[in-house]
């Protein structure tokens, strides 16, 4: 007789338990959440203490009725779904289901999918959870009450198929919010003043900044002051006057949490975060690993805590002495502090074995996973290794009153950096440049010795305006103010970006103008809703509710005497975009009346004031995102052209729009390479929304690529243009000429 039932939530769960157990139990999958609110109601009583009315998801019936056939041919029931707040609802929801008298019924957690961890558990099964369940009931229930109470205010004021979320509508006014940052910002012009040296010992020049003038900070505004600065120090001797040298070290980074994975997997592999959530899925289930079968290459991936069993870091740093040496191994094994809240019941993710390194596993992967398994390699030992230490040397240089500071840096030992550097996410051009003037090495110099001047140069600068959000920074950003959990930010991203609230150009959000729109209709109207302290507030109270600190019926109220207010006074207050008609003082060029702003399903457009005796519309000039000039002129009016983004992608389109309607795709400057075409290469976009280059010849010459074509000739074979794309390490570009084998990656060549 089976031993009992073990119910996971997937297919690759219950292929990998069955390696480990054999036929001593029956393992089945739920296939996710069995149980829901309904799609087609609110579900929750809101005057019997916001009580939920859960049903079975549609489709679902089929695997409940087997999960129930399985249960009465056992004793013991054990419920084996994820380790967080999900898992223990589908659990929780599951038990409810299966519950009879003479059963038992066990939750079982796998922080790790091994044959160690799932025999521990099942020898030491423990109870569900009430508190946590609560805590995802919780969380159901708020989204469900702004969600189904908010979106129908949206489709009768704006359109239908729009909707709010309680943590996306926040993340989107995030990104609004520095998107007009951008567009209000003044960039202010600074000069900087570069003397290029060279010491009596040396032949090796170097660059030294000037910082200071007559003891204070240099601040050179425009042209003619640097012009000025140059002439005064020209002449002047330069002399070193103190060099200092100190050892830094840069210490290794902890192992993945959720979020960081997530953004070093966008930096390094170009994973959305949504992809590295479904690879990562699959590495914490199982996968075939030849004759050893199907084995958990990692640990659980939804994790806020960088604790690591006290067995695992033993393993690792076992590995590192005997791979890497002695020095490599820190006398004792580096500490990591998890963030306030972080839940310590999980470890960081890491391998679940030291012995499977990525090297032999990689013929059982496809390139993604092995990619994701590596890093993730990588990062865990490295958060075991001795800090890099670096030998940095500052020179002051002083030069009539003024004094230059020259910075280099050697390193003298890698460490961790041996096997692991961190990504980095936006840098301004400025540190950038202070960042290069570090990593340089200096010549041998010595205080008091005379320099020659080789060159003073002044170079003029721009302040930056902030940079737009990555998938990466917008986790970061979302992490420090507390907006979501590990286990949302994938979520939250997909859900903005499908709603049409924002979009991806380049790797970047750009708020579309109905993520405009819609944004501040919510903050005016609900104000706690989008405020981001309420709603990590909100995010705060769930835990203390996981924690048993609060109850989830006290958290709800609390929550829903304010909105309620608010939802009803929304009611009526709410700006009803759809019917409102905003004067302009366009005149229309059929009736001659004025024209008026309103709505439409594409966006705000232009209407006469006569419909319906008169229909004519034409688009809006101004649509709440700047239009990029050009140099490019206009074929028919000779003004300039600027790129817009219409509905079908971005294209070029004459400035002297309504007046003159020229437009045109935008050219890449590259000539169709087909042979007897005359055309050029253009950027279209595809039906799914992605940008790809065909000639402008199409349909009548087919030729397209998705890589960028640019005017540069292959240096290797001549050919008349490369092609260049976002690659792991740096921009890529590469000759298209088949049997050409030129590459150049970032600042290397590769050939």
């Amino acid at each position: 007789m089976s031993k009992g039932l073990i119910v996971v939530e997937s297919p690759t769960k219950v292929k990998t338990l069955q390696k480990f157990l054999g036929g001593d139990y029956v393992i089945k999958a739920s296939l996710g959440h069995i149980k829901d609110l309904p799609e087609d109601e609110l579900g929750v009583d809101l005057q019997n203490d916001f009580k939920p009315s859960y049903v079975i998801i549609p489709g679902k019936g089929k695997i409940l009725r087997e999960l129930k056939k399985a249960s009465k041919a056992v004793k013991n029931i054990y419920l084996g779904p994820d380790p967080d707040r999900e898992g223990e609802a589908i659990a929780w929801h599951v038990a409810e289901e299966l519950k009879d008298g003479d059963k038992n019924i066990y939750r079982i957690l796998f922080n790790e999918i091994t044959e160690k961890a799932v025999l521990e558990a099942l020898k030491h099964p423990g109870r569900l959870q009430l508190s946590k369940y609560e805590a995802q009931q919780a969380r159901r229930i708020l989204d469900r009450l702004v969600g189904y109470q908010i979106s129908p205010l949206l489709w009768e004021k704006v359109k239908r198929g729009l909707s709010a979320g309680r943590v996306q509508s926040v993340a989107v006014r995030i990104i609004c919010e520095r998107e007009r940052e951008i567009q209000n910002f003044i960039s202010e012009e600074y000069w900087s003043l570069t003397a290029t040296l060279k010491g009596q010992t040396s032949a090796i020049p170097f660059d030294a900044k000037l910082v200071k003038w007559r003891g204070k900070k240099v601040d050179l505004a425009n042209e003619s002051e640097a012009m000025a600065m140059k002439k005064t120090l020209e002449s002047a001797p330069y002399t070193v006057s103190k060099i200092s040298q100190q050892e830094k070290r840069r210490h290794p980074p902890p192992p993945f949490i959720t979020s960081r994975l997530q953004q070093e997997a966008y930096r390094k592999l170009s994973f959305s975060a949504q992809k590295t959530m479904r690879i990562a899925q699959r590495l914490y289930e199982g996968v075939e690993i030849g004759d050893a079968g199907t084995v958990g290459l990692i640990t659980y991936m939804r994790t806020d805590s960088v604790r690591v069993s006290s067995e695992a870091v033993h393993r690792v740093r076992r590995w590192i002495q005997e791979r890497f040496g002695e020095p490599y191994l820190p006398p004792k094994p580096n500490v990591y502090r998890s963030r306030k809240g972080a839940q310590e019941a999980h470890e960081a993710i890491r391998p679940t074995m030291i012995d499977l390194e990525p090297d032999k596993v990689k013929d059982y992967l496809d390139k993604d996973h092995w990619a994701l398994y590596r890093l993730i390699w990588d990062r865990f030992i490295a958060s075991q290794m001795a800090s890099a230490v670096f030998q940095q040397t500052t020179v002051e240089i002083k030069a009539d009153e003024a004094i230059f500071s020259a910075v280099g840096t050697v390193p003298t030992f890698q460490g961790f950096m041996t096997l692991y550097v961190e990504g980095e996410d936006n840098r301004l051009s400025a540190d950038k440049e202070e960042a290069e003037d570090q990593e340089k090495r200096l010549p041998v110099l010595s205080e008091g010795e005379a320099l020659e001047l080789l060159a003073l140069t002044p170079r003029q600068h721009f302040t930056q305006p902030p940079y737009r959000f990555s998938e990466a920074t917008l986790i970061k950003e979302l992490e420090e103010k507390g907006i979501g959990r590990p286990s949302t930010y994938a979520m939250i991203l997909s859900t903005i970006k499908e709603k049409g609230y924002v979009r991806l150009e380049k790797g970047r959000f750009y708020p579309t103008e109905l993520g405009f729109l819609v944004n501040d209709l919510l903050v005016v109207n609900f104000p706690d809703i989008l405020d981001v302290e309420f709603t990590a507030q909100m995010e705060e109270n769930l835990d203390k509710i996981e924690e048993g600190e609060k109850g989830w019926i006290e958290t709800l109220k609390e929550f829903y005497a304010p909105f309620e207010k608010d939802l009803e006074m929304a009611k009526t207050s709410m700006r009803d975009v759809k019917r409102e008609m905003i004067p302009t003082d366009t005149v229309c060029e059929r009736c001659g009346s004025t024209m008026v702003k309103r709505w439409g399903r594409r966006g705000y457009f232009l209407a006469c004031s006569a419909y319906p005796k008169c229909r004519y519309t034409r688009e809006v000039e101004e649509n709440g995102e700047r239009n990029e000039e050009t140099d490019a002129r206009c074929q028919k009016c000779g003004s300039p052209m600027v790129i817009k983004n219409g509905k079908f992608g971005r294209f070029m389109a004459c400035s002297k729009y309504p007046s003159c309607k020229f437009t045109q795709p935008i050219p890449t400057g590259v000539r169709c390479p087909q042979e007897g075409c005359d055309g050029m290469i253009v950027e279209r976009r595809s039906r799914r929304g992605r940008t790809f280059y065909s000639c402008s010849n199409y349909p009548r010459c087919t030729f397209a690529t998705w890589d960028k074509p640019i005017p540069e000739k292959c240096p290797q074979c001549d050919f008349p243009f490369l092609v260049e794309k976002q690659g792991k390490t740096g921009m890529v570009k590469r000759c298209p000429n088949k049997g050409c084998r030129y590459r150049h990656v970032g600042s290397g060549l590769e050939i």
